[in-house]
């Protein structure tokens, strides 16, 4: 009997008080509440890195590159590639004289440095004496008249391009070529604005 009762007062002594119960939960909640804002904190450093050093996202302004790229649809760009290829789709910020501001252009890579451009009469894009094929271009590549003069000899640091939409489209036709330093970055991927 003696031994009963001391195996019970040794358990009671054993297991914790209701405070004490309290208490540990309560320290439990607030590590997993410290936890959750820590990893809060590193995905919004992680996000912020990722889209204000990293990835740009901008809305197509115009329909200079329709068909393939609509006005409205959402284009997510790459601002680390400013050494761009011919055909890369790329986003430019440039100070147009004609226009109030920089304005915030969509077009394509169609010669880079060293190469020469020229628009011939009949409205046919010529890069290093040959004439550019384009099996996507839809529209002939008519001269803007009193803006860039042909033939053009792109120097370092310098590309031409060129819109989709090539009647009225806003491009190096009209601002001559663009410096590197106005490349905001490479198209990457394109999300439709009538799929959102």
């Amino acid at each position: 009997m003696a031994e009963e009762t001391n195996v019970n007062q040794n358990t009671a002594n054993e297991q914790p008080s209701k405070t004490e119960r309290k208490m540990k939960r309560s320290d439990k909640s607030v590590r997993s509440y410290q936890f959750f804002l820590i990893r809060l904190g590193v995905l919004l450093l992680v996000l912020w890195v990722l889209f204000f050093f990293i990835i740009g996202v901008v809305r197509m302004p115009s329909t200079d590159m329709y068909p393939r790229i609509d006005a409205g649809d959402l284009l997510v760009y790459y601002r680390l590639d400013k050494d761009v290829k011919a055909q890369d789709v790329i986003v430019i910020e440039k100070t147009v004289p004609e226009m109030e501001g920089k304005q915030r252009i969509v077009s394509r890579v169609i010669a880079v440095a060293g190469d020469r451009v020229e628009i011939t009469d009949d409205a046919h894009v010529m890069v290093n004496g040959n004439v550019l094929v384009e099996s996507n271009i839809f529209y002939p590549t008519s001269r803007y008249e009193g803006f860039t003069e042909y033939p053009l000899t792109l120097k370092e640091g310098e590309c031409f391009v060129l819109s989709d939409s090539r009647n009225g489209g806003m491009d190096s036709r009209f601002f001559g070529p663009v410096k590197k330093d106005e490349i905001k970055g490479t198209v990457i991927t394109i999300m439709r604005h009538n799929q959102l």
